[in-house]
């Protein structure tokens, strides 16, 4: 699994917990320093099944500066949203979840780290160790538990 992880985001530090409490193997994407591509962010919104506006921060300083709040929701405006979060990956709503299953989620909600848990076939609450998927980034090595 890999995470796009901002490390000084309370969900996000609540995510790595939860997985490794759960013994899941992850690797940490510093997405705010290695900014997803507009493919990249394309298909992460395919394996998440959502639109741009689905996943965009509108209250950042950046997006509120661009007036995304008001801009329109429609498939011809996809694009532009795509631009905007590219260009602002602080845009980007955090942490999203991308699973070895080809599935994605945004892991901001207990129920949502339990599903992604339960995808990953761990056992919740083992504490096993997350073995040789779990690697390191530029955050900094993922803590083992």
């Amino acid at each position: 699994m890999e995470i796009w992880n901002n490390p000084s985001c309370s969900k996000c530090a609540a995510a790595r917990t939860a997985l490794d409490e759960a013994g899941v193997g992850y690797a940490l994407r510093p997405y705010l320093d290695r900014p997803p591509s507009a493919a990249e962010l394309t298909e992460v919104l395919r394996r998440l099944d959502a639109r741009p506006w689905d996943v965009c921060r509108t209250q950042e300083p950046a997006a509120v500066a661009l007036g995304m709040a008001d801009w329109p929701r429609d498939e011809a405006a996809e694009p532009r949203w795509i631009e905007a979060m590219v260009a602002a990956a602080e845009l980007i709503q955090r942490p999203l979840l991308l699973l070895d299953d080809g599935s994605a989620l945004v892991g901001r909600t207990a129920g949502a780290l339990a599903e992604a848990v339960r995808r990953s076939g761990a056992t919740p609450g083992t504490g096993a160790d997350p073995g040789p998927s779990a690697t390191a980034s530029s955050d900094g090595p993922t803590p083992a538990g």
